[in-house]
């Protein structure tokens, strides 16, 4: 399903990033495998080619723009292009948000979030050159519902999920089709937050069919793909159908009274981009929001 298509995926040298290289491959993509260390990435690579697939390794940091640029020039030069790019990267430094000191809250974004950005940004114009890209954010359950002792970790899997709606607004007409995966699975970063039992049946594999799903031709865009013991499901930022309350010096005490009202999931919708929110306030308001405001 994949054949010709180049794919690089970050923090393959094990775990989940190691299932989705080696099923990607096995699809007919070819892979670039890229970990912190070069003797492990270069490894998983090897167990790729003895499969038949083709690949290669390459060291990088997904937070060292030169190293990640480097690697995608690189890339480019080999094989002549870039179709896709699973950004897999990432750590923990798990503790509650009252012992987490700022430089593991910063570290953990630097990681999941700038270093997806750093390698968006790295295939972007070729990807906008040739007309056709796939990306692919991991974001976590973490992120989307929280979890204890996570804050660093969910703010960073929250953050990719609006990177991903938006790179997928401005990707759309050069046919970059940006999406999100929150996979559940049992690798070193979840070892001693699941039980032996339940890590038995989260096989990171069983999560890299669902990334097919998102990066093959006729992928959509702006999906919240979960997955996890081989069960798929979406997730979706959604917007409650509200009520207009106005102004006034007792608007406060309105929405108090009318909170339940303005949080009732039932209509609720998923917007098709962020200046809908504003659109329907005006609506409700009498008034229309300027073309401008939504097209700029």
């Amino acid at each position: 399903m994949l054949d010709g298509r180049i794919a690089i995926i970050t923090g393959a040298g094990a775990g989940l990033g190691r299932a989705h290289a080696r099923y990607l491959a096995g699809q007919g993509a070819k892979v670039v495998v890229n970990d912190l260390s070069q003797a492990t990435a270069e490894a998983v690579a090897d167990e790729i080619v003895a499969e038949g697939g083709q690949a290669m390794g390459v060291a990088a940091s997904v937070t060292d723009e030169a190293a990640v640029a480097a690697m995608v020039e690189h890339v480019l030069g080999v094989w002549g292009r870039v179709d896709i790019l699973v950004n897999n990267a990432g750590i923990l430094r798990d503790k509650t948000f009252a012992k987490m000191s700022m430089d593991d809250f910063r570290l953990v974004v630097d990681v999941h979030l700038m270093g997806a950005a750093i390698c968006c940004k790295a295939v972007w114009e070729p990807m906008r050159e040739q007309r056709h890209g796939r990306i692919v954010m991991t974001t976590s359950s973490s992120g989307l519902y929280g979890n204890f002792g996570q804050a660093n970790y969910g703010a960073a899997k929250m953050a990719l999920v609006g990177l991903m709606q938006t790179l997928a607004i401005e990707g759309e007409k050069y046919g970059v089709r940006v999406n999100c995966l929150a996979p559940t699975a049992a690798t070193q970063m979840t070892e001693g937050v699941l039980s032996a039992e339940s890590l038995e049946q989260l096989d990171p594999a069983l999560v890299s069919p669902g990334l097919l799903a998102l990066v093959q031709d006729d992928a959509p865009s702006r999906v919240i793909l979960c997955a996890g013991a081989g069960h798929f499901a979406r997730a979706s930022v959604t917007l409650s159908e509200g009520c207009f309350v106005g102004a006034g010096p007792h608007a406060g005490e309105a929405v108090i009274r009318r909170l339940d009202e303005v949080c009732d999931r039932r209509g609720e919708i998923v917007p098709d981009y962020g200046f809908m929110q504003a659109e329907r306030e005006l609506a409700n308001a009498g008034l229309q929001l300027p073309v401008m405001a939504v097209t700029r």
